[in-house]
């Protein structure tokens, strides 16, 4: 709850100039857009991870995050929005921070 505090906090603050950069507000964004962070399935730069693997009859299954960082603004708005294929949580974004996040990523990759 704390950390949802303090999200919040900063997040109402972020118009002030001086208060926090869109670097750091960016990067809080994807560490932690709404509890848990985008880190923890697609990797720092968001070049995906391997989330799990399982047995199959003789063969291992891998279930793997994708790489986000290549993705036109249109793909990654619609994998944040979209209610199909929800591996992913849905995080209820606004706009601004759909575009922080995709900054972020840019910045990064």
């Amino acid at each position: 709850m704390k950390i949802l505090t303090l999200f919040f906090l900063i997040f109402s603050l972020y118009g002030s100039d001086s208060f926090i950069t869109k670097e750091e507000y960016a990067k809080m964004l994807y560490q932690s857009p709404r509890g848990v962070g985008c880190h923890k399935c697609h990797g720092l730069k968001g070049k995906g991870m391997v989330l799990g693997r399982y047995k199959e009859g003789n063969s291992t299954k891998v279930i793997e995050a994708p790489d986000i960082t290549k993705l036109s603004y249109q793909k990654f708005k619609k994998a944040l929005t979209s209610s199909k294929n929800r591996l992913m949580p849905h995080y209820f974004l606004t706009d601004k921070e759909m575009k922080t996040l995709y900054y972020y990523l840019k910045r990064h990759r």
